[in-house]
């Protein structure tokens, strides 16, 4: 275990923005996670989880308590069970499950940043697949019992880029994370999403090869500027901003009406949701508010790729991202009434 003062954060986030920590400790086992968390809680110090960073929004100021980077790495495999731990990196994960197991479920997530017990905490989310289709397990510190737990899917309460650990963010602390992937022959789990099937050249519900699936994903992914380069600054971001709203019925219906008044007989896309819901697209919305691709003048602006990712040129600040942000949100509301919510999770500052 490491420990430093006065330590910079913004280099443990995909953005590389956001101001110093009191404290910062690096755990690499899940031992001495568990030690930091109970020894920062008895004292009464706030405390920062920090995984991959992906999903992160540091304020300038930084944090006036102690930051725990969570370093652990490592999985055991039992046939078509995964057992990983909480710093793996998720990218890496995929890699092997796909390449070295050949074991389907992850596929459709490739080239998500961050780390893998950040997975359930948003419940991430990509071209038609969610990480709750395979997560079984999640083990973590319970703050509130002071006792290390398991959560079974059904526990996790997960929906749309959501669970009970977002939904209780000082409460647990994710320490392994298990899942149940798929042993189908080389050939991947049903392709959902029609941007996908179609460059796979499939209909959308069939399989496909299972590698072949990972490196479209990936692909697409890259073209849009959602695969971390450190050389590209149209990456450095956490990668969609934004999330996909979900309307319900009287939503739906105003939000009809002003696209009409708006954009005349144009269709906005529309998926249907959990609980009777309608999805659209944030990043079509931001774009027919006004703010194309590559849309700003400052240190911070809209990725050139695409319109969801909000990227740091170099040079910027917490406070510069969050006035784009700002931007984008209340000008979609002011033309189509609705109101874009964040993604990332804010530390010290508020959008």
């Amino acid at each position: 275990m490491q420990e430093l003062q006065d330590a910079q954060l913004a280099p443990l986030t995909t953005f590389r923005l956001g101001g110093p920590a009191r404290r910062l400790v690096t755990a690499t086992t899940d031992d001495e996670i568990v030690d930091t968390v109970r020894a920062a809680d008895a004292a009464g110090e706030p405390l920062l989880i920090i995984g991959g960073g992906s999903n992160l929004v540091i304020g300038d100021k930084g944090f006036d308590g102690t930051a725990l980077r969570i370093a652990t790495t490592g999985h055991v495999r039992r046939g078509t069970e995964i057992d990983a731990a909480a710093g793996e990196s998720w990218t890496d994960l995929v890699r092997t499950t796909v390449l070295e197991y050949g074991l389907a479920g992850t596929e459709f997530l490739a080239g998500i940043p961050g780390s893998v017990g950040a997975t359930p905490v948003q419940n991430v989310g990509a071209y038609g697949a969610e990480v709750a289709g395979t997560v079984t397990g999640v083990v973590a510190y319970d703050r509130a019992r002071r006792e290390t737990v398991t959560l079974g899917n059904a526990e996790c309460g997960f929906s749309y880029r959501h669970s009970a650990f977002k939904a209780q963010p000082d409460r647990y602390v994710v320490l392994r994370v298990r899942f149940a992937l798929e042993d189908a022959d080389g050939r991947s789990g049903p392709v959902r999403y029609a941007e996908v099937a179609g460059a796979l050249g499939v209909a959308q519900g069939e399989r496909t090869d299972l590698r072949q699936a990972r490196e479209t994903v990936l692909a697409l992914r890259a073209g849009k500027g959602m695969v971390l380069d450190p050389a590209d600054h149209d990456t450095w971001s956490a990668g969609s901003f934004f999330t996909n709203p979900v309307l319900d019925p009287d939503q739906h219906a105003a939000f009809l009406d002003r696209v009409r008044e708006r954009l005349g007989a144009v269709a906005p896309p529309l998926y249907p949701a959990a609980d009777g819901g309608t999805k659209t697209s944030a990043a079509w919305l931001i774009d027919r508010a006004g703010f194309p691709k590559g849309y700003g003048s400052g240190p911070v602006r809209l990725s050139g790729k695409h319109t969801l990712a909000l990227t740091n040129r170099g040079l910027a600040t917490t406070e510069d991202l969050l006035a784009l942000a700002r931007e984008v949100r209340d000008g979609v509301h002011a033309a189509f009434g609705v109101t874009l919510v964040n993604e990332p999770v804010l530390v010290g500052v508020e959008l």
